[in-house]
């Protein structure tokens, strides 16, 4: 697949500007706080409808402006595709396929495929496990758009189990106060009271409150079973495509380390399920799994007022060597981690989409050493499309760069850049 067009309107900070790819490879060079990355996001928006940088829509429209408009003309194997995204302040987005308005966010999924590789992505590794999880989640969306549904319908039905839990905690919360004040009050009527007062009876004056959740059983185990249900589909997806990433990742880890390292990438699941069974595809095992670690965490679910079990507490876990990456890697061995798994995504996608995705960089060729930057750069030769982002063009060969576009960035405004 090729990008050949992008126009960017109240975008960012980016008023109304056409680009037009004219070679393979696309180099972005200005100083920093220009717009280079907003037009990789605008890229990235267009594959996944979802932004790395902010999760809503105002932010990424033009100071005081309504809307913002992206629309992108791609070459695919089947034919030209328009794309068209507008975003709005204050209402739902919408969507255009080929000039056609879409109903359903799925139709528009992944019909451009990217993998943004941006320095962020270099705290894959040390960050939490919120950051390794979205990682995933994109990785899966792009692959198998039905998961973004699977994913927002899991989301949907954790926050009505946690304002249901909260609402409980409050209730109880409330019944414990009123309890206290009352008792308190009754205890200093009288001296005599009073002396009894400052030596109660165990669970007399200040009796502990009802272990009991003050929700309906019933209304408690609705939740309990949708949330079990959509948690195993997104625990199950998830499972499926690491497994697929893990040799190719473990290969590539295995060039840039000269064969000096083992990469090993793991789903821990919260849950207490083996591999074996999510392995081999046995949702209705993942579910009870799932339904059995609600029952043993339920008392300190009721407690703390929020859901403990579920795929929104996994993580990933990288060994190097069988040594936990995230404790002990360093930073060249972070990087190289990374690298790798980013080299694997765009082997994955090209095997199971049968088209070459595009590739961004944002501004992380600085943060690689000589040796990784000429590992990525010779994988990407004529194979990949590439946008990459720099303030300067002093890491690239010479050659390299007479086989590229150049493209000037500042405040906003993008214009071919004179050498």
């Amino acid at each position: 697949m090729y990008l050949k067009t992008l126009h960017l309107r109240q975008f960012r900070n980016y008023f109304d500007q056409k680009v037009a790819f004219d070679a393979p490879k696309t180099i972005l060079v200005g100083n920093n706080a220009q717009g280079k990355s907003n037009l990789l996001e605008a890229v990235e928006l267009l594959s996944t409808l979802k932004s790395h940088r902010v999760s809503r829509d105002r932010d990424l429209i033009l100071d005081s402006q309504p809307i913002a408009q992206i629309d992108a003309t791609l070459e695919r194997q089947t034919g030209a595709i328009d794309l068209s995204l507008t975003l709005r302040s204050g209402a739902r987005r919408s969507l255009k396929l080929n000039g056609e308005p879409l109903r359903r966010h799925l139709d528009f999924l992944s019909v451009l495929n990217v993998v943004q590789f941006s320095c962020l992505d270099l705290d894959l590794v040390r960050g939490g496990p919120e950051g390794r999880r979205n990682w995933i989640d994109r990785l899966v969306i792009q692959l198998e758009p039905i998961y973004a549904h699977i994913l927002q319908q899991y989301n949907q039905i954790l926050r009505q189990r946690n304002a249901l839990l909260k609402r409980s905690k409050a209730i109880r919360k409330a019944e414990f106060s009123e309890s206290f004040d009352k008792n308190r009050f009754i205890g200093y009527e009288t001296p005599e009271d009073q002396n009894i007062a400052e030596f109660p009876m165990p669970n007399a004056q200040f009796p502990i409150p009802n272990s009991q959740s003050p929700i309906p059983t019933s209304e408690l185990a609705l939740w309990d079973a949708q949330l079990a249900t959509a948690g195993a589909r997104v625990i199950r997806r998830r499972d499926r495509i690491l497994e697929r990433l893990m040799p190719l990742a473990r290969n590539w880890h295995r060039s840039i380390s000269g064969s000096a390292e083992v990469l090993d990438v793991k789903y821990d699941a919260n849950i207490e399920v083996s591999s074996e069974l999510i392995g081999k595809d046995n949702l209705e095992g993942v579910r009870q799994a799932f339904l059995e670690k609600i029952q043993k965490r339920a008392i300190a679910e009721q407690f703390q007022g929020t859901t403990l079990v579920g795929p929104h507490r996994d993580d990933i876990i990288f060994t190097i060597n069988n040594t936990p990456a995230r404790q002990y890697a360093s930073q060249g061995q972070q990087r190289t981690l990374v690298l790798a798994l980013k080299l694997a995504e765009l082997q994955l996608i090209e095997e199971v989409v049968g088209e070459a995705p595009l590739l961004l960089l944002d501004d992380v060729l600085a943060e690689l050493d000589l040796n990784r930057q000429n590992q990525l750069l010779e994988t990407i030769q004529e194979r990949f499309q590439t946008l990459i982002t720099t303030t300067h063009l002093g890491a690239f060969d010479s050659q390299w760069l007479r086989q590229t576009q150049i493209l000037s960035v500042a405040s906003g405004q993008i214009n071919r850049f004179e050498i």
